[in-house]
């Protein structure tokens, strides 16, 4: 794998750029959001002595773990990160924060930075495909962000730092001593823990790096030991076909990778897209009865239904199909205008998600539910979405558009995240990158 950096395809640098600026875009919006982003600042404010790396959005310096958790952090708490769908995890959210705090570290130009980010998604992207997770097996009760993200951190910091493959492997071995990632903070209700939860990974990777910069010498076998990660946390070792996955030379999986139009949990995004096409057919009209048809991976998101219909936090929110039916259907338009704290005590919104019933008769599969969703008026009139509505990732024009929209909470003008804009689609050419971390666009 350290090896690719040398033969990166153009396509692949020019994705990893776009994601590259669009996380940023993203962190530079949830840091002057308040909430988790605040209290993120606070916790790392216990104690810390500062350090050579950056933080977006703010003018703080911490140590490179410690800057790797907040900027991952800062990158997921809005729920508007990459994803792959089949792999079901958000790569660039670990390997950006990873990567920058290696390159500040040692002054690592950004186009090592590029490598970093490409080669610790891909990782992440093929670990993800190879489990494919659905509502129930292996894979299915772990943030896969999380626990595979401790490697794609790993694999990005040592892209950056320039590790030899015994380094790597050491890294490896030390990432698996910390993985973690039980799906609790998204089955339970009321914590806002989900939105942080990838920056533990982050922070994780980066030490593991660093400790086998320094000399410790990591357990091999983190992948395929008898105590491994396979066999402890997903149930065996890999199928013939799973291998294939993990050791194909030719494949990119991190060419599935897509940017999200909506600020809110990617399995929601289906019915996000289907409740838009029933407000349009219905112009609008209240409805008096919603049934949303899930499978098992969706029904999580509805469970349990009193709760999600009424969440209590904007994490919540945004993980809960019931609530996220009734927002799209009374508003129209989800975004980080409208998608706020304000909008937990909605009485519109409210309404219509006390009416949403869930019906779990759907297939199961890796990737978007199968979302469908009927409406029914108080006069009778009835609605229903239509088949496969498509989720489509933003391709370099709205992204760009995103980008100007997450910068404008920061006070940058449109021209001004222009220019940011470009100078990030041509980030492998600059000779540094502290100004990634400021406020507005410089």
């Amino acid at each position: 794998m350290l090896e690719r950096r040398r033969t990166l395809p153009p396509e692949i640098r020019a994705q990893a750029r776009l994601h590259i600026a669009d996380s940023v875009g993203i962190a530079r919006a949830a840091a002057v959001a308040g909430g988790p982003a605040d209290q993120v600042f606070a916790a790392l404010q216990a104690g810390s002595a500062g350090g050579e790396c950056g933080v977006f959005g703010s003018t703080r310096r911490e140590a490179p773990a410690v800057a790797a958790f907040a900027n991952s952090a800062l990158v997921h708490i809005l729920d508007f990160d990459d994803i792959h769908d089949a792999a079901r995890l958000h790569p660039t959210t670990l390997s950006l924060p990873a990567a920058l705090a290696a390159a500040q570290l040692v002054g690592a130009a950004p186009a090592s930075v590029v490598e970093g980010v490409a080669l610790g998604d891909e990782l992440m992207c093929r670990f993800g495909v190879m489990c494919s997770p659905t509502g129930a097996g292996p894979g299915s009760d772990w943030f896969l962000t999380q626990l595979f993200g401790y490697f794609g951190a790993a694999l990005a910091a040592a892209v950056v730092l320039d590790l030899d493959e015994d380094g790597l492997v050491s890294a490896f071995g030390l990432a698996y001593m910390q993985a973690a990632g039980g799906k609790q903070a998204g089955f339970g209700t009321g914590a806002t823990a989900r939105a942080v939860y990838p920056a533990f990974a982050a922070m994780g990777g980066v030490q593991a790096c660093l400790l086998a910069r320094a000399g410790i010498s990591g357990p091999e076998g983190a992948f395929d030991g008898d105590a491994g990660l396979f066999r402890l946390y997903l149930g065996g070792p890999p199928t013939a076909e799973q291998a294939a996955v993990l050791l194909d030379p030719g494949m990119w999986h991190f060419t599935g990778t897509q940017l999200k139009p909506w600020p809110c949990c990617r399995l929601s995004h289906p019915y996000v897209a289907a409740a838009l096409a029933l407000r349009a057919q219905s112009s609008g009209a209240v409805p008096v009865r919603v049934e949303a048809a899930v499978n098992a991976s969706a029904a999580k998101l509805c469970r349990p239904l009193a709760q999600r219909r009424r969440p209590t936090t904007l994490q919540d929110a945004k993980y809960s199909i019931p609530w996220m039916i009734a927002f799209t259907l009374v508003h129209g338009r989800v975004d980080l205008t409208t998608l706020s704290e304000t909008a937990l005590a909605d009485a519109a919104v409210l309404a219509v998600a006390q009416r949403v019933e869930v019906v779990e008769n759907l297939p199961d599969r890796p990737g978007h539910p199968p979302a469908r969703i009927r409406l029914e008026a108080a006069d009778g009139r009835q609605w229903e979405s239509p088949p496969a509505v498509a989720v489509a990732s933003l391709g370099p024009e709205a992204a760009a558009r995103k980008f100007s929209d997450c910068l404008s909470p920061a006070g940058a003008t449109r021209p001004e995240s222009d220019a940011l804009w470009s100078r990030l689609m041509a980030f492998d050419r600059e000779t540094g990158i502290d100004f990634l971390f400021g406020r507005g666009a410089a």
